[in-house]
């Protein structure tokens, strides 16, 4: 692309998710190669993601859009590289409940003794009010305002379980940051 990247506009720029791209950016001309996963429609900005080996770790650039002076398209993701660059960001609970997250808090409230059972893929929390996926203080419903508020309170208060967290193979973000032409 020898255009300039801002002029180009947010259509243009979709056609770019998903591929392999080389891009020169700033007045010193650094290069900078990765996936691209998304574009900020505002700034323009690219969000490059290198995949590391299977299960190993990877980074993530954000190269800011005033910066970018060349890009250059070097290959479309396969089916295994889309795979990997959608489950990246994916949220548990994309493909249904996560039974992790349902156990934890089924642990909080029983440790705080508060009676739960499980109903398919809710929990009925004593007797009183249901919690559906993905169980925080807002997918709580009852008709009992009392306990619906104090359950609401519990969950606000609920300590990050391990059985919560997947370990984050990536880097933080590195930002680039140049100057226009």
């Amino acid at each position: 692309m020898q255009r300039d990247w801002l002029h180009l506009g947010p259509l243009q720029w979709t056609t770019y998710v998903n591929k392999e791209l080389q891009v020169t950016a700033g007045m010193e001309a650094k290069e900078f190669a990765g996936w691209l996963l998304t574009i900020d429609p505002v700034s323009a900005s690219l969000v490059l993601v290198s995949l590391g080996e299977e299960g190993g770790s990877g980074s993530i650039r954000v190269v800011m859009g005033h910066a970018v002076r060349r890009v250059e398209v070097l290959r479309d993701a396969d089916a295994a590289a889309a795979q990997r660059l959608r489950e990246l960001f994916a949220s548990p609970t994309c493909g249904g409940p996560d039974p992790r997250r349902r156990a934890a808090v089924r642990r909080w409230l029983e440790r705080n003794r508060i009676p739960v059972e499980e109903c398919a893929d809710r929990l009925r929390v004593a007797g009183a009010l249901t919690l559906a996926p993905p169980y925080g203080p807002d997918d709580c419903s009852g008709a009992n305002p009392v306990v619906l508020e104090r359950v609401r309170k519990l969950l606000e208060g609920q300590p990050r379980q391990e059985a919560d967290q997947e370990p984050v193979p990536m880097e933080l973000p590195q930002i680039v940051f140049g100057q226009s032409l």
